[in-house]
């Protein structure tokens, strides 16, 4: 079955960096959207990043300049590589794979910015 596998994730300190990784199979990635997504706790899932077949990026204001969404087509691959994290970015972060109605999702990496 179609599989999106997370990794990545971890503790850092504020001001730091981490790069996630979602590898998908089982579908044709090149036409996908691909999204980052997190949930905080006792909050909803909020879209943080997306990023298009055609390479078009998107970020929610809160991570403009600091996180960038990128694809490897070629190994089936998104990424999100954050920068400058803040407290407040701690969450569980999820890659959704969207297509019309075909959607699916990973099962997510805990991120957790703290000193």
């Amino acid at each position: 079955q179609v599989q999106l596998v997370e990794s990545g994730g971890g503790l850092v300190q504020p001001g730091g960096s981490l790069r996630l990784s979602c590898a998908a199979s089982r579908i044709t990635f090149s036409l996908y959207t691909m999204n980052w997504y997190r949930q905080a706790p006792g909050k909803q899932r909020e879209l943080v990043a997306a990023i298009t077949s055609g390479g078009s990026t998107n970020n929610t204001d809160s991570v403009k300049d600091r996180f960038t969404v990128s694809r490897d087509n070629a190994k089936n691959m998104v990424s999100l590589q954050m920068n400058s994290l803040k407290p407040e970015d701690t969450a569980v972060y999820y890659c959704y794979a969207q297509l019309g109605s075909l959607r699916y999702w990973g099962q997510g990496t805990q991120v957790t910015v703290s000193s």
